[in-house]
């Protein structure tokens, strides 16, 4: 009997987040205007870790990074009244993270360490793609993988901030341009002209060192 009363009392929360679950973000948006606390929760289980690997690539720090994705949720809870929900929110929350990721890196005294983990075999303009070799293969090659990554962390950190943020956007976050282009308050012709100009660069950077 106490088993089934336990169960009995854990229905309401349980169905309240299997419904907020399969709610859209802005319907999520909308509950937590009108009143429901536990809709708040449930943006920030589905943004954090995305968020956190947003501005962890794009700053280079994963403690500090860890303490943006708070103060990001901070504002996001004190000005959602403010948000547009004709909108994205995604693109809301991005546009936060963003800001006061270029707020760090302006803040810094050193040049940030920006790390860039994957580089895709098919970039959609018209550059001509970075091609690595495959080096999985033989145990023998595990100091060329790691050489080639510090590689492309330095070659990123090289690229100018607006350049690398889109960078990050496009190629990690795999943003379309037009989120990119609100989220850095941006026309979509200067994103893809930036987008363009740091591809070119980070090849040019790159190529000399791993021929």
């Amino acid at each position: 009997m106490a088993e089934v009363a336990i169960k009995r009392a854990l229905l309401p929360g349980q169905a309240t987040r299997e419904r907020l679950k399969s709610q859209d973000d802005a319907t999520v948006v909308s509950s937590f205007l009108e009143g429901e606390e536990r809709a708040f929760q449930e943006l920030v289980e589905r943004y954090q870790t995305r968020l956190l690997n947003f501005i962890y690539r794009t700053i280079g720090d994963r403690e500090k990074a860890e303490d943006l994705v708070q103060e990001v949720f901070i504002r996001v809870y004190r000005h959602i009244h403010r948000f547009d929900r004709t909108k994205k929110f995604s693109t809301w929350v991005y546009t936060i993270a963003s800001n006061l990721a270029k707020n760090e890196l302006r803040n810094r005294s050193r040049n940030p360490l920006v790390l860039f983990q994957t580089i895709k075999g098919n970039w959609e303009d018209e550059d001509r793609p970075l091609q690595f070799e495959d080096t999985t293969a033989r145990p023998d090659d595990m100091y060329r993988k790691r050489h080639l990554r510090e590689l492309v962390e330095e070659t990123v950190a090289k690229l100018p901030e607006h350049h690398r943020q889109v960078f990050v956007l496009r190629e990690l976050e795999g943003k379309s341009y037009e989120e990119i282009a609100e989220i850095t308050d941006c026309n979509l012709g200067t994103v893809k002209s930036r987008l363009n100009r740091a591809r070119n660069a980070f090849a040019s950077i790159i190529e000399p060192s791993i021929d």
